[in-house]
């Protein structure tokens, strides 16, 4: 029976900061989406989205050699805080209840998987 490490916790919990900056990069970058290649290639906000979210899934990958994926995986979710308070700090976007209760029920549900491992 595998046991997961705390190592490993931390490196999806670093991979889902990565990941979030790379939805956030995206979503800047689709402004400028177009179907001309050319402009794909330049536009470097998508570029630098795709890449965030590459580089987070090889820490993901890294983590899953020394955890339980049914333990890490749940942790992914935090990825979805990162993203409205980045969101919130650079697009502008507002919170509203629904989302923080969403947003405490995630963290709520990390810490229960966390105990229960």
């Amino acid at each position: 029976m595998m046991k997961t490490e705390l190592f490993s916790i931390l490196l999806v919990f670093i991979g889902t900061i990565i990941g979030s900056f790379g939805a956030l990069y995206l979503k800047i970058g689709s402004k400028d989406l177009s179907i001309n290649i050319k402009k794909i290639i330049k536009n470097y906000k998508l570029i630098l989205g795709l890449l965030f979210y590459v580089l987070s899934s090889l820490f993901y990958v890294t983590a899953l050699r020394w955890g339980e994926l049914s333990v890490l995986y749940p942790f992914t979710s935090v990825g979805y805080v990162w993203v409205c308070f980045l969101s919130m700090k650079f697009l502008g976007e507002k919170m509203n209840k629904l989302k923080w209760i969403g947003i405490i029920t995630i963290i709520i549900g990390i810490s229960l998987v966390g105990i229960g491992s």
